[in-house]
């Protein structure tokens, strides 16, 4: 059972402030769940981004929530870079604020971070890695690119069934600054909203 405090969160989420335009760029993603699904098969998403420390990790954490909160199951969720660096602390920060148990596992340049969304499901596995690392789907799976600066500098994703480009711009833009805690939530609540329509498409 997801923890109440994300349900809440979600449940506030208004996606009918999402326009036309946008729900054309997020309808790939609909259909590529869709089809998994019909046919019976896993559905595995790698959200990517060109560091893996903000857009894709917030991406990837989202969709598997709203995986659970819809009861669609067999919902496998990654992310990875075009290069690692670290999870940025703010990232981990803002989602704690919306009701993820986000605890620091290892204390090392890129720490693993486990990112819990319910006490019964196993928890994400949050570290910055390449798109390509063991650790992610070699396969089959929908590549996201969440950046426009990976999309255009990945032209090709191995393995990847399905390239669906929806990018969000990088909230490190306020990085330092008194607006930070407040752009992190706002992007993060964008993610959220537009992968709640997502999967409330999907039936």
């Amino acid at each position: 059972m997801i923890y109440d405090r994300i349900k809440e969160q979600i449940d506030r989420l208004d996606t009918s402030s999402i326009s036309d335009e946008r729900k054309t760029v997020l309808q790939p993603l609909a259909n590529f769940i869709q089809e998994k699904l019909n046919h019976k098969k896993n559905v595995n998403l790698n959200f990517i981004c060109t560091h893996n420390s903000r857009r894709s990790h917030l991406s990837q954490v989202w969709a598997q929530a709203m995986a659970s909160y819809f009861n669609i199951k067999n919902v496998n969720c990654f992310s990875g870079g075009t290069e690692a660096t670290a999870l940025f602390p703010v990232a981990g920060e803002t989602l704690r604020n919306s009701g993820f148990k986000v605890e620091k596992l290892s204390e090392e340049n890129n720490p693993v971070y486990s990112i819990k969304y319910a006490d019964n499901s196993h928890p994400i596995i949050g570290f910055s890695k390449t798109y390509d690392d063991n650790f992610n789907p070699v396969s089959g799976f929908a590549a996201i690119m969440t950046c426009s600066s990976a999309d255009a500098g990945c032209p090709f994703i191995a393995g990847a069934e399905k390239r669906i480009p929806i990018t969000y711009d990088d909230p490190k833009a306020f990085d330092n600054t008194p607006q930070q805690k407040e752009k992190y939530n706002e992007r993060s609540l964008q993610i959220a909203t537009e992968l709640k329509y997502v999967f409330s498409e999907i039936v």
